[in-house]
């Protein structure tokens, strides 16, 4: 009994001990990361300092639905913080593409992801998705469906999403009306890759001859950003409408052909750089929450938002909001 109560005060002292020491050094005990929560931070700061300059700036993460939720499940309390600051969210492969190209998406699979993107419809959060398929029967279909869901979809027939497909020969809806907002838009285009384009004109050419409502595309081609009058020449559809021009950005991973890349960090990487993706060489997965990579994205006048606000795109598509499950695996 002697022996079990003198465990019991040591345990206890230890335990008190260990709180002081905290205190005295000014460290809190050691606790785990919430991956989810510090990608919720992230986007949370791109729309507060975003907005702050263009109120009407749309901001619009892709995949990553689970986070709309506190705890990731569909019957979850929501995460209003993170609903209140964005203003769609992007989903791929809903109807077709999850498994491979030009397939079906697996219904379970399908209903999962509408069961949040309805959570983000009735939030207020317009949803657009994003399906890859060549076929015109699948093209077709997953046009109907989403739209029967309410969804602004994009059917794109290459993954690499480097070109305007030639089927359907207009967008899905197309109209001549003006669109200012997420709300008001009947369809898009994602073209985030130029390279296919002969030329810098040439590429401009070709978005200035579709009707899409929204465009999304890159900040730069190649090497060079984008004018303010490039981008403005953008926004008025073929017919004349208006239209919203979004900027590509990847948060969740950093990529060795952009502008902030440094090439002494291929032997000495900065320590949120992680390994490289395999899926796409090129790109490395980053711990998001480092305050020097947020730096880069967004908060400083020569940050990767601030050069978009500056040039006069109507908003940001983020990317590789989904990271936090590559290190929920760790």
């Amino acid at each position: 009994m002697k022996r079990l109560l003198l465990v019991t005060i040591l345990a206890i002292t230890t335990v008190l001990m260990l709180g002081r020491n905290n205190c005295a050094t000014g460290h809190e005990p050691a606790t785990e990361r919430n991956y989810r929560q510090d990608m919720r931070d992230f986007v949370q700061g791109i729309s507060v300092y975003a907005k702050r300059i263009k109120p009407n700036f749309i901001v619009i993460p892709q995949n990553g639905h689970e986070l709309l939720t506190e705890n990731g499940e569909e019957t979850g309390t929501l995460a209003l913080t993170y609903l209140d600051a964005i203003d769609g969210v992007g989903r791929e492969d809903l109807c077709y593409g999850y498994d491979s190209d030009d397939a079906v998406t697996p219904a379970l699979e399908r209903e999962h992801m509408v069961s949040f993107l309805d959570i983000a419809e009735k939030s207020g959060v317009e949803v657009l998705v994003t399906d890859y398929c060549s076929t015109q029967s699948f093209v077709d279909d997953s046009y109907y469906q989403n739209a029967a869901r309410g969804y602004i979809s994009f059917a794109a027939d290459q993954r690499e999403l480097d070109n305007i497909p030639d089927y359907p020969e207009y967008p899905y809806n197309v109209h001549v009306s003006n669109v200012t907002s997420l709300r008001e838009a009947k369809n898009f285009l994602c073209l985030i890759n130029s390279g296919s384009f002969p030329s810098r004109d040439a590429f401009l050419h070709a978005v200035r001859e579709t009707d899409y409502d929204i465009v999304i595309i890159d900040l730069f081609y190649e090497d060079a950003v984008l004018s303010s009058s490039e981008v403005a020449s953008l926004k008025i559809k073929a017919n004349r409408g208006s239209r919203l021009i979004i900027a590509y950005v990847s948060m969740g991973e950093a990529e060795d052909y952009r502008y902030y890349w440094q090439t002494e960090w291929e032997t000495d990487p900065p320590a949120w750089l992680s390994e490289e993706n395999p899926e796409w060489p090129g790109n490395y997965k980053v711990q998001y929450w480092n305050k020097d990579w947020q730096n880069i994205i967004y908060g400083k006048d020569d940050s990767y938002l601030k050069k978009i606000l500056d040039v006069g795109f109507d908003g940001v598509y983020l990317d590789i909001i989904d990271a936090f499950e590559y290190f929920e695996d760790q």
